[in-house]
């Protein structure tokens, strides 16, 4: 897939929601079969519960990425709708877990598996689903789903839009008439996204390309130094050859002049207690992943990282270090 260079620029909306919006449009939609429209909102989960609320009733049925969407199902039973939480890199998997009454299909870009867009989209096409798509940890720059049969894409913009990472809002692009959809539900709810935020969020844009290689030439790095080290048990990442999703990355993922952009998160296991690894950490603090600063999320005896702006060298300093103090 070749880099995206299309224009994100919007003439006279600036600070706007909408011209956040169509920008992302714009990002997302550059190679996309049909035109693409856009819509902002005041948070990442607002965007979801309006995708939920606009195309799903009573009845229906939902297969959504485990782990990680759990939390989902709380939502979704108060109006009466199941979901099934299964591995969606696993097509199989998927498949059985479609149902008559399936009317979605949420997926993740990037987690440390790389999700088959493309399988995913025939799945749905066949069970007369939607597949919609949370492309938060990629990005455009990285991966524009879209283009692989997505109906919608959805960011929550705070781990990496802005380059502020306190800068709330959520943005969904693709096909016009769903997205029409969308903004009547936004407009019952009142989750807009507020103009000094979609200010922000707009100029973040401008340095979106820069940041996103910086943060994927580092990962890279990272990702293939760490797995040298002894007390690494396991690194996940889909730049490294050996990883098993690297091929089906490589179609996928954005390319550029330095080459394919594998993303920016990072899967370790290390020999010893996870937890007292991360807070061993000085550059790296735990917490939601994305954003400008390099962040970690551990679960059982692995550690999620989402790589980020720090100086490669100082990164990787600080991880060998606190792996080689492991007991």
């Amino acid at each position: 897939m070749r880099e995206n260079t299309r224009s994100a620029h919007v003439p006279g909306q600036e600070r706007t929601a909408e011209g956040f919006a169509t920008a992302m449009a714009a990002l997302e939609g550059a190679a996309a079969p049909e035109d693409v429209a856009g819509h902002a909102f005041c948070s990442g989960r607002a965007a979801l519960t309006a995708v939920l609320l606009a195309f799903l009733r009573e009845g229906a049925h939902v297969v959504a990425p485990a782990p990680g969407a759990e939390p989902l199902a709380g939502v979704l039973s108060r109006f009466g709708v199941s979901a099934d939480f299964v591995d969606m890199a696993d097509l199989e998997r998927v498949r059985q877990a479609v149902r008559p009454s399936t009317g979605l299909l949420y997926a993740e870009t990037l987690a440390e598996q790389v999700t088959d867009l493309r399988g995913l989209y025939r799945i749905a096409r066949q069970a007369g689903a939607l597949l919609v798509v949370d492309s938060t940890l990629a990005g455009p720059f990285v991966c524009r789903p879209l283009e692989h049969g997505a109906d919608l894409v959805l960011h929550e913009a705070a781990p990496l839009l802005g380059g502020h990472d306190g800068c709330a809002g959520g943005v969904v692009t693709g096909r016009p008439d769903l997205v029409a959809k969308l903004r009547r539900v936004c407009a019952d709810l009142g989750v807009e996204l507020p103009p000094g935020e979609a200010g922000t969020l707009r100029g973040g844009l401008r340095t979106l390309p820069v940041r996103v290689r910086r943060m994927c030439s580092t990962a890279m790095m990272f990702a293939a130094s760490v797995a040298k080290h002894p007390r690494a048990l396991d690194v996940a990442y889909p730049g490294l050859p050996e990883h098993p999703g690297h091929q089906l990355a490589r179609r996928l993922y954005d390319c550029g002049p330095e080459g394919t952009r594998f993303g920016f998160c990072v899967g370790l296991t290390p020999l010893g207690d996870a937890t007292a690894f991360v807070k061993s950490l000085d550059l790296v603090e735990e917490g939601p992943l994305g954003g400008s600063r390099t962040r970690a999320r551990v679960s059982g005896g692995r550690v999620l990282f989402s790589i980020g702006l720090e100086d490669a060298e100082d990164l990787l300093e600080d991880v060998t270090r606190a792996l080689d103090s492991l007991s």
